[in-house]
């Protein structure tokens, strides 16, 4: 065999305490110093497809490398490729909101890094996730029935899509109980209903529970019911399915749809799912944060009636990404859909009956310690402050609304519900045209005016098509989003629009 003459590595620990305290002071400093710098950068990234791949070495690095050099090259590539979603001019999908607090939780989390799948596998972990689910309940007014003093709970889930999927399996694996006989025939026979607002991340977890997406009922809404599910719809396309043999399964509901932040009617909407035995889920990922404020709590009106219920901190509740929370009212229809085993895991605490296993609430095995980054949250600005952050968006959105009211350049096309703005160039702003412009003229300038804003690298938003009629959707939820970025957007409307309008 012939030698290879590398010489050994004179390793440092991979976990020195010092080393780390020296390290994880530069990155702060780093991140730091990117939060005073963050409007200088273009909030949509500007780079190529494929930017990246052509500027990083074609392999790994044999041996170590200082942080510092490591910082450099994050400065020089990676921040260039970042749509920068934590930019006071970035106002497009849902935020993704960000504190101090949730960095620091992220950093404990993460210091500590324990599997937290059973109980027994970190107990902190696991009871904290209760506490914390146990307090936004509360502050949601969620009813009792979701709570661990009753028969539900509540679960930390990455994502909206993962509730859906595991909410989907509990609901499919009860009703599949009921029939009984062949299994695979019932199956074909489950219809899945939702808006056409709904996100479309039910049809996805649709296709991975095996749920046949011709049995998927999309119902349209219309813009006179302000894009709301029609419980008279609702009801006729359920008993067309009935009439023809097939089963309701599942129904979702959605309080802040995506593109017009609409909110279902719950009350009227869970007694036609009581009656048609069929498992109802609310879906809540943007506005629930809304909700712990006493005069929003009324869109929640009815959730006393469902099975589910969620909504996504790491919205607008300055919690960073993968923070999905999910209520059910019956928490053994999660466990029995959901739960394995294996010898491996076996163990006093479980069997005794008197403690959660969280790897049965969930699809994977493993978990990070959610609940630790939520419980600093909340400590850190508390309900009050936390009720005045969602307040300030919803007064700037306001003020957004009215510039554009005020301004016959510019219709609002659907009611404002949170804080979210959806406008477009109006039919009657071209004043050279008698009787105004048609709505594809409309929606081909609206186009142009996102385009153009975008363009600019100084703002970010996104569109929506409702009814045939292209919007801009302006949602305010950034956490360093302020009334002068507000302002400075409504000044680049005017000149853009101006702009167009005069070509």
């Amino acid at each position: 065999m012939g030698s290879h003459n590398i010489e050994p590595l004179n390793m440092m620990n991979p976990l020195d305490p010092e080393e780390f305290r020296r390290q994880a002071h530069l990155v702060v400093d780093f991140i730091a110093d990117y939060y005073s710098n963050i409007e200088q950068y273009p909030v949509c990234s500007q780079v190529e497809p494929g930017y990246l791949t052509k500027t990083m070495p074609k392999s790994a690095p044999l041996r170590p490398e200082p942080i510092e050099t490591i910082l450099q090259d994050v400065n020089k590539h990676i921040i260039p490729g970042i749509t920068h979603w934590q930019s006071p001019g970035f106002f497009g999908y849902f935020p993704s909101s960000a504190s101090t607090g949730s960095f620091l939780g992220e950093m404990l989390l993460t210091g500590f890094n324990p599997v937290g799948f059973n109980w027994l596998a970190s107990p902190a972990a696991t009871e904290l996730e209760m506490v914390v689910m146990e307090w936004l309940l509360k502050l949601l007014q969620l009813p009792e029935s979701f709570s661990f003093s009753s028969d539900g709970g509540g679960v930390i889930h990455g994502s909206t899509c993962e509730s859906f999927v595991c909410t989907l399996v509990a609901a499919r694996e009860k009703k599949l109980n009921q029939f009984g006989t062949n299994r695979s025939d019932t199956l074909g026979k489950l219809v899945v209903y939702c808006s056409d607002q709904t996100h479309f991340s039910l049809q996805k977890a649709c296709q991975i529970v095996g749920i046949n997406l011709s049995n998927v009922r999309s119902i349209k809404t219309k813009m006179s019911m302000n894009f709301q599910l029609s419980p008279d719809a609702l009801t006729m396309a359920v008993e067309s399915d009935v009439r023809a043999g097939l089963i309701p399964l599942y129904v979702c509901f959605t309080v802040g749809t995506t593109p017009t932040t609409a909110a279902d009617p719950l009350l009227i909407l869970s007694e036609i799912a009581k009656r048609f035995d069929m498992w109802a889920h609310v879906d809540a990922a943007y506005a629930g944060s809304a909700c712990i404020c006493p005069e929003f709590r009324h869109f929640l009106d009815g959730v006393e009636g469902v099975n589910s219920f969620s909504f996504n901190l790491h919205k607008w509740f300055l919690t960073t990404q993968q923070c999905c929370c999910l209520w059910v009212k019956d928490r053994t229809d999660l466990t029995k859909a959901l739960s394995t085993n294996p010898e491996l895991l076996k163990n006093k605490a479980s069997d005794t009956n008197k403690v959660v296993d969280y790897k049965d609430w969930q699809i994977a095995l493993g978990r990070r310690f959610r609940a630790m980054k939520i419980w600093m949250v909340i400590r850190s600005y508390g309900v009050i402050g936390l009720q005045e952050h969602i307040r300030k968006h919803v007064k700037l959105a306001k003020h957004f609304e009215a510039l554009l009211v005020a301004d016959n350049k510019f219709e609002v096309v659907v009611p404002r519900n949170f804080a979210m703005v959806c406008f477009r160039i109006s039919p009657f702003a071209l004043a050279t045209v008698a009787n105004g412009c048609s709505d594809e003229e409309s929606n081909r300038l609206t186009q142009a005016l996102l385009e153009s804003l975008n363009g600019s690298g100084l703002v970010y938003m996104t569109h929506a098509m409702i009814e045939g009629i292209y919007v801009i959707r302006v949602a305010i939820g950034a956490t360093l989003t302020d009334e002068k970025h507000v302002n400075m957007l409504w000044d680049m409307v005017q000149g853009h629009v101006s702009g167009l309008l005069a070509k």
